[in-house]
């Protein structure tokens, strides 16, 4: 089985022929696959095939690649899937507790082609579909370990999906995993202390997996069922994009990292809330952060807003730029999307307390938190404006560059 007869639709436009991946920011627990003594690395460096066991001249692809606070996945275009950083809670996926300094291929998804990762704070998940498949397997297969998900194997997880669900998108947050079906239904488990879930309260411990089915479009109507087509889990906030553009957040928006004027439940929304003030705009793709939110809308301008303390909004310190919000510890916060970036955005990812987007002109710009190097290039704590990263794809039909989701 091989990579054009697997992934058909899920195939992004213009699959290059080679690809490459490059890493930079801390690299504490060998999250970077690095062999240099420095904790951190400010400049983008390539990962060398051999790390993947790749004969001299191979050509290699590369399908995904996702970031968790320690730990780093990458899937290759064969299907393979490889971990390596941190393991202190199995999210390597290879049944042990060590860290990996270098790029393990993980053995018990070797008989599934992975089409897709994704990695929380310290669990990973992947969507897979079996090598050997006559049809009568969903071709779209949930894959979870690590803290919170039962296994530090690979298990396979249905949730509150029927067995021949067709998995299209999962994200893991800081404590919950939000999983998106092809049909548009949207299933969570996890804690919830926050809402984070969209069940309408909040509660104590692990949750199991529960289908959301009330959507709030408007505040002085029932909710009612929304088809999703795109989900992004926040440290404790979730993000979804229905089938018509419109950005839905629940969860924790004690920063304004919802999007919203107000709260209907103090500092939480319990259930998905449609964010009014992106009303007419079109929401190609949203990505949450530890407190702060972004998307990108279809023309390829950039929103965001939530917590700005370390830069992570791209709009400055507290200057004539726009109205900040100061509290007693001196916290700044938007709660209302703002304009970053009026177009050429092409993909957008945010960190725990910084944002990275890669514009359709092959240039990298990065900003907020920055004490490792992990926004941009400048040796400063904080990158408070878009700079660009020392970086840039000189010919984006042939090489390709994987945005991380860094937590």
């Amino acid at each position: 089985m091989g990579v054009d007869e697997v992934l058909c639709d899920f195939r992004p436009v213009n699959f290059p022929m080679k690809s490459a991946i490059y890493v930079w920011g801390y690299n504490h627990c060998g999250q970077t696959a690095r062999k240099e003594k420095d904790c951190h690395l400010r400049i983008p460096k390539q990962l060398s095939p051999e790390l993947f066991n790749a004969s001299g001249g191979k050509n290699l692809r590369w399908l995904d690649v996702a970031c968790g606070r320690e730990h780093t996945a990458a899937v290759e275009s064969d299907g393979s899937l490889y971990t390596w950083g941190s393991n202190d809670y199995g999210q390597l996926g290879d049944g042990t507790e060590e860290s990996a300094k270098h790029p393990t291929k993980v053995k018990l998804l070797q008989t599934e082609f992975v089409k897709s990762v994704s990695c929380g704070a310290h669990c990973t998940a992947a969507i897979a579909e079996p090598r050997e498949n006559d049809g009568s397997i969903s071709t779209g297969r949930l894959w979870v370990w690590g803290q919170n998900q039962g296994s530090n194997y690979p298990r396979l997880y249905w949730g509150a999906f029927s067995p021949d669900t067709v998995i299209r998108q999962v994200s893991c947050g800081a404590a919950h995993t939000v999983a998106l079906s092809d049909e548009g239904l949207v299933q969570a488990w996890g804690y919830n202390e926050y809402g984070q879930l969209g069940r309408g309260f909040t509660c104590e411990g692990l949750q199991g997996s529960r289908a959301l089915n009330a959507y709030g479009k408007f505040l002085d109507e029932a909710p009612e069922l929304v088809k999703i087509t795109q989900v992004s889990c926040g440290e404790n906030h979730t993000a979804a994009i229905s089938e018509n553009g419109e950005l839905y957040t629940w969860g924790l928006g004690s920063m304004g990292q919802l999007g919203h004027c107000s709260l209907q439940y103090g500092d939480k929304e319990l259930i998905p809330r449609r964010v009014v003030a992106l009303e007419g705009v079109m929401i190609k793709d949203v990505s949450c952060g530890g407190v702060h939110t972004c998307a990108r809308t279809i023309e390829g301008a950039l929103y965001a807003w939530g917590g700005g303390q370390a830069g992570q909004l791209g709009l400055g310190p507290q200057t004539g730029h726009f109205s900040c919000v100061a509290n007693s510890s001196e916290m700044l916060f938007r709660n209302i999307p703002v304009l970053i970036i009026p177009s050429g955005v092409h993909l957008v990812t945010c960190g725990h307390s910084h944002t990275l987007v890669y514009m359709r002109d092959g240039r990298i710009y990065g900003w907020g938190y920055n004490n490792y190097g992990q926004a941009a290039n400048d040796k400063s704590t904080y990158a408070w404006f878009p700079s660009p990263v020392d970086w840039y794809a000189i010919s984006v039909n042939c090489f390709c560059f994987y945005v991380l989701n860094m937590w």
